[in-house]
């Protein structure tokens, strides 16, 4: 259900500050200013996915996103170019910390606003949905003193709200921390922060140097970006510094190999690092609404594989007045990797990636689709959920196994048999411009 405004007897600034204030009540993430030929479509995202908010004319469009641009500090005259700006208010009694872009498209701007939310950091690392296994590597991990310590995950997986959360248990007042990030997402009393800034030259690399000379023991890097940040990064982790890192890579294996990818030398590689913490995100079951059902052979035949369990039912989502189509928030699915002897010989030693793989997964690390597999047991989300995020390459107990990897083709392909049934959004805008010209139409008549 669409939202209405009066925008006739409302100020603009009201409008976008009820747009911004309900959007973060709703737990929404991101908001979107979609504009098409004929009006501006409004989106917003709640647990993962893009639903439609509020529709605005055309003749309202320019000022509204005037005054987004305004109020997050960007050049309001300036529409060929993209820009980006921050928005930190308390709007209607809520704390807003938010994060603006805007792209010049072929019917305008679009504007994309992230809403920060960092409640789960303060809440500590205890509420961020680790099981008890991942729970206690992930501590003895960070109680060492120096090494390099990696979490990793697609853009919005929830990296920086996992690290900072790691921050904030480390934040001591024997302890000096310093961060280089671009940009500074949450302010920590206590932390020495230091935002990039490219344009002086101030960037993650030469930022790094200089704090290596302020007698740092906890180092945080927002994200490994390049080599020689990487280089600089594993060599300071060596030299009796904790570092805190951010890459954009699927699982342990995979970010052990990006880093030689990114040229650092295996022999420091294997001195250096001390763990990887892997995550994603699923949509988690609402509690008021889910539902058992018997599982299907095939589910079955995955769970037994991958847990050495016998599952009979699972839940699945529903609906309810407390959620979205069942779902309420989002749950992490975490890897967590502790650098042991045997796999810091085979890196020095340059054993095959095969061989690499096999210590890594034989390490007693909980892969991904395991995790989130007993999250479904545990009825926090789905079987299709789990399925639909987790690559079945990066399970080696299912990859070799013929019959489970068509057996979960068969489920993702009905997952997106599913999602295709759903209007596509070229037919969203047509029935939209239909109903927009039809509402034209009556006001002329009138």
């Amino acid at each position: 259900m669409l939202k209405n405004f009066d925008f006739s007897n409302t100020p603009i600034v009201d409008v976008v500050n009820e747009i911004l204030v309900d959007s973060a009540k709703r737990g929404a993430s991101d908001i979107h200013f979609d504009p098409y030929e004929d009006f501006l479509l409004i989106r917003i995202r709640i647990d993962g996915d893009l639903v439609d908010y509020a529709k605005v004319p055309n003749n309202i469009r320019d000022y509204l996103v005037t005054r987004v641009k305004t109020i997050s500090k960007m050049n309001i005259t300036e529409t060929r170019r993209p820009q980006d700006g921050a928005i930190k208010a308390t709007l209607q009694g809520a704390e807003l910390d938010l994060r603006v872009s805007s792209l010049p498209v072929i019917n305008g701007e679009k504007i994309v606003i992230r809403i920060l939310d960092y409640s789960m950091s303060l809440e500590g690392i205890s509420e961020l949905g680790f099981s008890e296994d991942n729970y206690k590597k992930l501590l003895e991990m960070i109680s060492v003193p120096n090494g390099i310590i990696l979490v990793t995950g697609a853009t919005g997986t929830g990296k920086s709200t996992t690290v900072y959360s790691i921050l904030q248990h480390l934040n001591k007042s024997t302890t000096n921390i310093i961060t280089v990030e671009d940009p500074i997402e949450m302010d920590i009393a206590g932390i020495n922060q230091v935002q990039v800034n490219s344009q002086i030259g101030l960037t993650f690399a030469s930022a790094l140097r200089s704090i290596l000379r302020q007698d740092p023991n906890i180092i945080m890097i927002g994200e490994i970006r390049d080599n020689e940040t990487a280089k600089i990064a594993v060599r300071a982790s060596i030299t009796g510094h904790l570092v805190l890192s951010t890459v954009h890579t699927n699982n342990s294996l995979n970010t052990i190999e990006r880093l030689i990818d990114m040229e650092v030398p295996k022999y420091l590689l294997a001195s250096a690092l001390e763990g990887i913490v892997s995550q994603k995100l699923a949509r988690k079951l609402c509690p008021h609404c889910r539902q058992k059902r018997k599982t299907t052979d095939y589910e079955k035949a995955i769970f037994r594989a991958t847990l050495n369990k016998e599952v009979d039912e699972v839940y699945e989502a529903e609906g309810c007045e407390h959620c979205s189509n069942g779902y309420s928030g989002r749950i992490a699915i975490q890897e967590v990797l502790l650098i042991n002897q045997q796999i810091r010989d085979a890196l020095a030693e340059n054993v095959s990636k095969e061989a690499l793989r096999d210590m890594v997964y034989n390490s007693g690390v909980t892969t991904l689709l395991q995790d989130g597999l007993n999250k479904v047991v545990d009825g926090e989300t789905t079987f299709s959920e789990v399925i639909k995020l987790i690559a079945l390459d990066d399970d080696d107990k299912i990859s070799n196994n013929i019959f489970l990897r068509n057996a979960i083709s068969n489920s993702k392909k009905a997952v997106i048999e599913q999602e295709s049934a759903m209007p596509t959004k070229t037919e969203e805008f047509f029935g939209a411009r239909e109903a927009h010209n039809q509402d034209n139409a009556e006001i002329e008549n009138l």
